[in-house]
């Protein structure tokens, strides 16, 4: 059941998931191991990253802390676009099936982001998922996009128009 405090803090996910599938849809395996900078990721790294954060927004709404010491989340880079659009689509149903089943108690209850005995932060998990969830993938997704206009792969429209693509 979707509430109305839920549909407020989860309302956009839907959205956003989907708006990232399409920017990930466009890079090219052919350039997975390029880089803009020698300080950046490569293209593929990025992917990979952007596939990974689905998996945090499940631990997110599932969990109530994580321990990077413990157990450090996955970091495989696909070789691939079908192998990451599969490990996205299939990361993107565990967080449906976690905004199924998460309540408007547990949203705000505190998540723990530890690393060993140091506590990174503290929060209510609907926080974190806005902040950690939601926000660094759009973060990310941006970074993703220019990644797009240099290698001069056509970027899609995001929240309005691209130079490449337009809605409407």
């Amino acid at each position: 059941m979707t509430t109305p405090l839920k549909q407020a803090i989860l309302g956009d996910l839907d959205h956003e998931i989907a708006t990232t599938r399409r920017v990930l849809e466009r890079a090219p395996d052919e350039h997975y191991g390029w880089k803009p900078h020698e300080k950046s990721w490569t293209l593929g790294e990025l992917c990979a990253h952007l596939q990974n954060l689905l998996y945090w927004q499940r631990l997110i709404l599932e969990q109530d802390e994580f321990d990077l010491a413990a157990s450090p989340p996955p970091r495989t880079v696909p070789v691939s676009r079908d192998e990451l659009l599969r490990g996205f689509d299939e990361n993107k149903k565990a967080v449906d099936a976690a905004v199924a089943d998460v309540d408007d108690a547990a949203l705000g209850q505190t998540w723990t982001l530890r690393n060993g005995d140091q506590v990174i932060f503290a929060q209510p998990r609907a926080g974190v998922l806005r902040g950690m969830g939601i926000s660094h993938m759009v973060h990310h997704r941006g970074q993703l996009s220019v990644y797009l206009r240099l290698l001069d792969v056509p970027v899609p429209a995001v929240y309005g128009p691209s130079a490449d693509e337009s809605p409407f």
